[in-house]
């Protein structure tokens, strides 16, 4: 599970870092008054959150239910990465949510809860958090949290969806390493608050940006995300799903949550999906 153990010559063993375990008492009193909103479940070890709720989801487990678990050992991540979570050191929890008016309603899902993970990091941080479309949390340009929602029904009926989070919390250098790409956590921005409360928090933002994005959509939410946008003015490629590419100025996103991308030209195009990859574009000019 990648924690240390030391031995201690006639004491035993211990892990030399504390561990602040998840503890649903603590979570819903850190919760206060919202706590009428969720029902918390923890899990010691999981393949995925996001799995095993979305199973739960299926079989009529109602709107506002969480899983967190201790451990996860196939977590998903976008274009079927692998999500790497650390035992003690990161956040794992999927939240569920019912909707009545179809799956054409929830574009920009995936950015209303990055925007209020965001949110609850940045009360605790002197470096701000910022977004990078669609769906990962960075702090100059390192990834701190990524978002994968998921979502099944009827297109204008009944449908849910179910958003996994992963938040780095404490990495050590040999986890780091395991990652493909730059990766900071909230240990190393300062952030010493606990996962309970940090579950909890996280949990309060949600509540309501959810409650906003219920009542207007993604457009209601679109100038605070574009407020953290990390990518605003800058040059960057796209990588597109028929291995195409295309490059330009980002210039935010659109009321839907879709990628604008101004080209050479100054022609502004919209992108949406979950198969495009968004980078920097380093090449001289």
């Amino acid at each position: 599970m990648g924690l240390k153990v030391h031995a201690v010559r006639g004491r035993g063993y211990k892990i030399p870092v504390p561990v602040e375990w998840l503890d649903t008492g603590a979570i819903l009193a850190h919760l206060g008054h919202d706590a009428v909103h969720y029902e918390v479940r923890i899990v010691d070890s999981v393949a995925s959150t996001n799995t095993m709720l979305m199973e739960a989801a299926s079989t009529g487990a109602p709107s506002g239910t969480v899983i967190c678990a201790e451990h996860q050992h196939a977590g998903k991540g976008r274009r079927g990465r692998h999500w790497h979570a650390v035992l003690g050191g990161s956040l794992t929890f999927s939240v569920l949510w019912r909707f009545e008016n179809g799956l054409q309603s929830l574009a920009g899902l995936s950015l209303a809860v990055g925007l209020a993970v965001a949110q609850a990091c940045n009360r605790h941080s002197r470096y701000t958090v910022r977004m990078k479309w669609p769906n990962d949390l960075l702090v100059d340009y390192r990834k701190l949290a990524g978002i994968l929602v998921e979502v099944q029904g009827d297109l204008h009926g009944a449908a849910f969806a179910v958003a996994g989070v992963g938040l780095n919390v404490r990495m050590s250098p040999e986890q780091r390493d395991a990652v493909d790409q730059a990766v900071v956590d909230l240990h190393e921005m300062g952030v010493t608050m606990g996962r309970n409360q940090l579950l909890a928090e996280c949990l309060q933002a949600l509540q309501g940006v959810m409650a906003r994005f219920r009542e207007q959509g993604f457009a209601g939410l679109r100038e605070e995300w574009m407020g953290l946008d990390a990518y605003a003015g800058k040059a960057v490629m796209l990588k597109l799903p028929d291995a195409k590419g295309a490059s330009g100025i980002a210039a935010g996103v659109d009321a839907s949550g879709a990628l604008l991308l101004r080209d050479p030209q100054s022609v502004i195009h919209a992108y949406s999906g979950g198969e495009i990859s968004l980078r920097l574009d380093l090449s001289p000019r």
